[in-house]
């Protein structure tokens, strides 16, 4: 079961019945979900009752004290005073999900919460999944066994879901989950490339690999040296998008330098500067919104200085998503919430405002 907390709880709570089941029964697209951010709590507490420190040369892994202080984090909720502070999450839940089984076992939980109907709800969370993760290598297996077992289980999950009705397919693709292979930024070069490698290959077997992402700790790494790697990607038929702008220390010139990949969508976009912000108009890329994360991270203040504001004013393509439902303790129901809430609670939309965001999410899809 997610637990909802914060200010989505909050919205939340606010709402009717008939304003929750109107959310619920919104067909919607969740496009910004990190796997490992997604892992319910009770998942990686049965996984961390058979963890045992793996040693290599010497040297040893995650500690189970580690592993127990992250997880007792999680457990009480986390306090993030600055984003900076959210990265140091996961080493416990990255120790826990470095074998083929232990990832496998935390994408069907992940799957659970965003598909599976509890008592008295009619719909799933969401309609159409794009779930990210970040491949890595362990003792146990390569990035390749690492993105085929993900996505073996979501293939598997997503045939045993009915099909996306032809009116939101929009032709030949009714599949229900889609998996993105991000790109962290503080991997080397050699290592992106062995990514997107392995991601055209994967998406040319038709296993539901659908895009790429740029993700990681916005103030690591050289941007000056991926534009080789998105536009083979793109070659590749992959979709693209990028955690970009996230804080006031990434640079206009990054900025900039990131939309000259020419992303399909952004993530956060949270601090484009006016000349960022007219590209992003022109080519009327996707802006992934996630209000929880901002406010907890500390990158919006409010929901009323939000950069959500600027965009619906220009009626421009956006989709709501949750980011990592595990320490935001959000759900995309909550996230709309959000959205419908009267203020100050939320953003005080319209049913028709809302109903055009979530028709807006399917939109933006990386369909095959």
């Amino acid at each position: 079961m997610t637990i909802i907390a914060g200010p989505a709880a909050r919205a939340l709570a606010s709402l009717s019945p008939s304003q929750v089941r109107f959310i619920r029964r919104l067909p919607k697209a969740e496009l910004h979900a990190h796997l490992n951010g997604s892992i319910p709590l009770a998942i990686l507490q049965e996984l961390a009752q058979s963890y045992s420190p793996p040693s290599a040369d010497g040297q040893i892994g995650v500690s189970n004290d580690t592993v127990q202080a992250g997880l007792e984090k999680l457990r009480n909720g986390v306090t993030i005073e600055a984003i900076g502070d959210f990265f140091g999450l996961f080493p416990a839940i990255y120790a826990l999900t470095s074998t083929p089984e232990a990832i496998a076992r935390a994408t069907r939980g992940v799957l659970d919460a965003f598909f599976q109907v509890d008592d008295g709800d009619e719909e799933p969370e969401c309609t159409y999944l794009e779930l990210r993760t970040t491949p890595r290598s362990t003792e146990t297996m390569s990035r390749e066994v690492y993105l085929r077992t993900v996505l073996s289980v979501t293939s598997s999950y997503s045939h045993s879901l009915p099909p996306l009705p032809e009116s939101i397919a929009h032709g030949s693709t009714r599949r229900r989950i889609s998996v993105i292979a991000s790109l962290d930024r503080r991997m080397s070069v050699e290592v992106m490339e062995e990514i997107v490698d392995i991601a055209i290959r994967l998406k040319d077997e038709g296993l539901g690999l659908a895009g790429v992402d740029l993700c990681g700790d916005p103030n690591k790494g050289n941007v000056e040296e991926w534009k080789h790697i998105f536009e083979k990607a793109r070659i590749g038929g992959l979709g693209i998008t990028l955690h970009i702008a996230e804080t006031l220390e990434n640079s206009p010139e990054e900025t900039l330098k990131l939309l000259s990949y020419k992303p399909d969508r952004l993530g956060h976009a949270t601090f484009l500067d006016e000349e960022a912000r007219k590209i992003v108009m022109e080519n009327q890329t996707c802006i992934e919104i996630c209000l929880t994360s901002n406010l907890l991270c500390k990158t919006a203040t409010d929901l009323d200085s939000h950069h959500i504001r600027h965009w619906l004013k220009q009626q421009h393509p956006l989709a709501i998503c949750t980011d990592d439902i595990l320490p935001f303790r959000n759900s995309l129901t909550a996230e709309y919430a959000l959205l419908f809430a009267k203020q100050p609670l939320g953003l005080g939309l319209t049913e028709d405002e809302v109903r055009t965001i979530a028709e807006m999410s399917l939109d933006s899809r990386f369909l095959d």
